[in-house]
């Protein structure tokens, strides 16, 4: 068992934090794909009314849009082609705001709708923007719900599920928890639904390898996300020293009751290094433009000594990228050692691969920079990047 309760850290954690992201999941959002529930966000929009009142800063991260405009459209079923789901998150969008408006407008509290893509957090101007944007929404004290901008994206610009999304917020804004709101009352050691025995783990490390095991990869047919998904969330909101609570939806009253200190659900805690702002940018890249396989001495220089990349130890470059974009670096087993804003193209990079600093000039008519990747340039793995292989865009 990777964790255990503990009452007193579950107390500290969530009791102290001022600044809160809290994740709603579709199915909740919209009593299981009826359409929205109005009663259930009046419900969480006077919880977060109270704890706004107490002076914390709140962010509310919610799905829903789709399958609201399935409702609206008549649709039978959630669709799976991307125009057909374009249409159906613009029409959802519209009566998803109008519930949370006139919701947190019953108690005097303004809204605002933040909706962001892959690559308005890939991107570093876009990024540190929309940063800035959400800091001055919280600081004159208005509530911003966040959600992925479903009517514009494609399947290589998707963030992928808004767990992930919650937890990039969270990193975005470095907030001190992030509290996913599910139809499932924790995390468990099984599935529940499959094992009648299965226990809830009501704490753990955030980035324990065996939560993703526990987790498995189920979701329902309403959202994109599973209990996996809250995991990884957990593992990546720890990179700016945010703990994660998975939670029952359905628990009344059960906002309030975390920041008072009741012991619900599950509570994941962050005990790894916190990550810089820059290196947070870094890892929460979630396709990255290539990889290059670099040999085991260059493993050993990174993973070990965490040195700058040099060309010498590159054997094998894949994709297509410019100077500047981010980068993986993996292994000869396809082991993610690293990643980093690379200072040449891919296709000058396939040219001095495996030959000594000296000798780009000679190769390549000139030499910006004697690194393949700068030190300062890169993180490693650790609660962010991870060791799965990372996606080519």
């Amino acid at each position: 068992m990777p964790g255990t309760s503990d009452h007193d850290t579950h107390k500290t954690s969530l009791t102290t934090a001022q600044r809160i992201v809290v994740k709603v999941g579709s199915s909740l959002v919209t009593a299981a794909g009826k359409g929205i529930d109005d009663q259930a966000v009046q419900h969480w929009a006077a919880q977060i009314a109270r704890l706004h009142a107490q002076g914390k800063q709140m962010v509310l991260v919610s799905s829903g849009a789709i399958a609201e405009g399935v409702v609206r459209l008549g649709w039978p079923r959630r669709p799976v082609a991307m125009h057909q789901l374009q249409a159906a998150a613009a029409v959802g969008q519209m009566g998803l705001i109008q519930a949370y408006e006139a919701s947190f407008s019953r108690h005097g509290i303004r809204t605002a709708q933040i909706l962001l893509t892959h690559e308005d957090l890939a991107d570093r101007h876009r990024y540190l923007n929309a940063r800035s944007t959400l800091n001055t929404l919280l600081e004159l004290g208005v509530v911003p719900i966040v959600n992925e901008n479903d009517t514009v994206i494609t399947d290589k610009i998707r963030l992928g599920d808004n767990d992930t999304l919650g937890a990039l917020v969270t990193n975005l804004i470095e907030a001190d928890a992030l509290i996913i709101l599910t139809d499932q009352a924790g995390l468990y050691s099984a599935d529940p639904r499959a094992h009648a025995d299965a226990d809830l783990i009501e704490q753990a490390k955030a980035g324990d390898p065996k939560l993703e095991t526990m987790a498995g990869s189920a979701g329902s047919s309403i959202g994109t996300g599973g209990m996996l998904t809250k995991v990884l969330a957990a593992r990546r909101a720890a990179n700016s020293g945010a703990h994660t609570a998975i939670v029952s939806g359905h628990e009344p009253e059960v906002l309030t009751r975390l920041t008072q200190g009741e012991t619900i659900g599950t509570l994941l805690t962050a005990s790894l290094p916190v990550r810089s702002a820059r290196e947070r940018w870094l890892v929460n890249h979630l396709r990255v433009r290539g990889r290059i396989t670099i040999d085991a001495g260059a493993v050993r220089a990174l993973m070990q000594q965490h040195k700058s990349l040099l060309a010498v130890g590159v054997t094998h470059v894949e994709g297509e990228f410019g100077r500047g974009d981010v980068v993986a670096c993996v292994d000869e087993h396809g082991v993610e050692c690293g990643r980093g804003l690379i200072n040449y193209t891919a296709s000058d990079t396939r040219r001095i691969m495996g030959k000594p600093s000296h000798k780009i000039a000679a190769i390549l008519g000139s030499m910006s920079d004697a690194e393949l990747m700068h030190r300062d340039n890169m993180v490693f793995p650790g609660t962010g990047a991870g060791n799965r292989p990372s996606v080519v865009d």
